[in-house]
């Protein structure tokens, strides 16, 4: 069973969901959208909202990387709090909000092991928009994982054999790439998340999602890994996001 062993500075990755008034949702990302580039001072890189899935409707789901880690994320959110224009916009949009959950993940260091998975200091950095004009969609993958020291060590071990060949089979729509896989550390423990982007500017995400889907059944060995992966999990499930307009 993890617990958490984060060095102050080390990097870390934070997931926040805010459940909205379902009435009170145009106001928030009317005022969000407006205050967009005092909440860009923090590392954000997503926000936006579900379209389907496991995720509650009418939820605003933002993920932000400190690569210096806790003490940076308490120093900037510190910093932005004391700013009168941001309070000025919370004072616009807490009426808005029925309920508001952190959670602390860092990412796998598997993903420092492929060259196709980017990352999210890469997506900050890079500032890659998914709103140039297309209908692209972040999917969400979670694995709730049984409680065991080792089984999070395990689950990591079986997807990194099994990932190369979902991610080189025959078919994958061009525009679907793995972003980053995050481990929890502080919140639901053993909880891993995949994030994937599908779609782009001249592509649907849904349609792209559900070619690279098919795709990935024909890939034996990532069958194979799944089916050792499901020994190790309690449930899976997935939520589709759309990136609001000012996401990177």
């Amino acid at each position: 069973m993890s617990t958490s062993t984060i060095n102050p500075s080390s990097p870390i990755v934070e997931l926040r969901q805010y459940q909205l008034h379902p009435a009170a949702t145009g106001t928030y990302t009317k005022n969000t959208i407006q205050s967009s580039d005092l909440r860009k001072t923090l590392p954000l890189a997503f926000f936006g909202f579900p379209e389907t899935g496991s995720i509650t409707l009418n939820t605003a789901v933002h993920l932000y990387h400190y690569p210096e880690g806790t003490r940076q994320r308490k120093d900037e959110r510190a910093a932005l709090a004391k700013k009168d224009e941001w309070k000025q916009y919370l004072g616009g949009v807490k009426e808005c909000m029925m309920q508001q959950k952190s959670e602390i993940f860092v990412e796998a260091g598997l993903v420092q092991d492929f060259e196709e998975v980017t990352g999210l200091e890469y997506w900050i950095k890079n500032d890659c928009s998914m709103n140039s004009g297309g209908e692209s969609i972040v999917e969400l993958r979670k694995y709730q994982l049984k409680l065991g020291y080792d089984t999070v060590p395990n689950f990591l071990k079986l997807y990194s054999e099994a990932l190369p060949s979902k991610l080189n089979a025959a078919g994958t729509h061009p525009t679907t790439q793995l972003v980053t896989i995050l481990v929890s550390d502080v919140g639901s423990l053993n909880t891993v998340y995949e994030v994937w982007k599908h779609g782009g500017k001249d592509s649907c995400g849904m349609e792209a999602m559900e070619q690279s889907r098919q795709a990935s059944r024909g890939a034996k060995e990532w069958r194979t890994g799944i089916a050792e992966i499901a020994k190790l999990a309690t449930s899976f499930d997935t939520s589709i996001l759309k990136p609001a307009s000012f996401s990177p």
